[in-house]
């Protein structure tokens, strides 16, 4: 089976401090284990919220708006890693996503890369990475198909090198989340009301079970420390 592990920002990653030299180093022995075993598919970390773009909808008519904002509707539909030259030119792919998708809301986060974390001078001729994450709602937690319009554009990016990756999940039926309360990290399965935390990043990791990925899910947050977790089911990745 395929998951996602999802953590939610907190005070430290929005203020745009950046991650302790621990937390790079065990995050990164954590992901290279999985690697070597084959477990480890695909991930990313996210740039604080005051980098990010958020697409609404109302009647039809879009609203772009601009970080820095809290959370509100965190529960997630699918994801996609694209490249684009430019925050304005994801926001225009973005948008002919979420209209496909049926005019939902989709959060555009640049990627965190390495040499962010280092200091070292972006490459000239790195692409600029964004996820772009379309929000759940009451028919997709009731199971409803992805609509049809969406995979046309997903193969039209994916043909034209603007697509890196993607992913579908299922209902938060299928899943669990993951909360430190009272110094103390407890699972509760899904389904789950929407989460008012903001996506700091994800690992998808293929595992036989979801006890199996509770298991890695939990080493992941005891590198980080007491940021919340969603754990869910993928059901398609490309």
């Amino acid at each position: 089976m395929r998951f996602i592990v999802m953590h939610k920002v907190d005070a430290k990653m929005e203020a745009g401090a950046p991650p302790s030299q621990d937390i790079i180093k065990n995050m990164g022995q954590l992901i290279g284990r999985a690697l070597k075993a084959g477990t480890f598919l695909d991930g990313a970390g996210l740039h604080r919220s005051a980098t990010r773009a958020r697409l609404v909808f109302d009647g039809g008519q879009r609203t772009v708006v601009r970080g820095p904002y809290p959370g509100s509707n965190e529960l997630v539909a699918s994801t996609a890693m694209i490249k684009a030259t430019s925050m304005d030119h994801a926001i225009e792919l973005a948008t002919r996503l979420a209209t496909a998708a049926g005019d939902r809301e989709i959060e555009i986060g640049p990627v965190v890369e390495g040499w962010d974390l280092t200091g070292a001078k972006r490459p000239a001729d790195a692409p600029h990475r964004f996820l772009l994450l379309r929000k759940g709602d009451a028919s997709f937690e009731a199971g409803a198909e992805v609509p049809a319009a969406v995979k046309p554009v997903l193969d039209e990016w994916r043909r034209d090198d603007t697509l890196l990756s993607s992913a579908t999940l299922a209902p938060s039926s299928r899943g669990a989340r993951s909360r430190v309360e009272s110094g103390k990290r407890t699972w509760t399965d899904g389904p789950f009301a929407e989460s008012k935390e903001l996506i700091a990043g994800f690992s998808i990791l293929e595992l036989p079970t979801l006890a199996d990925a509770k298991t890695w899910a939990d080493e992941y947050a005891a590198v980080l420390g007491d940021n919340e977790l969603d754990l869910r089911v993928v059901t398609e990745l490309g």
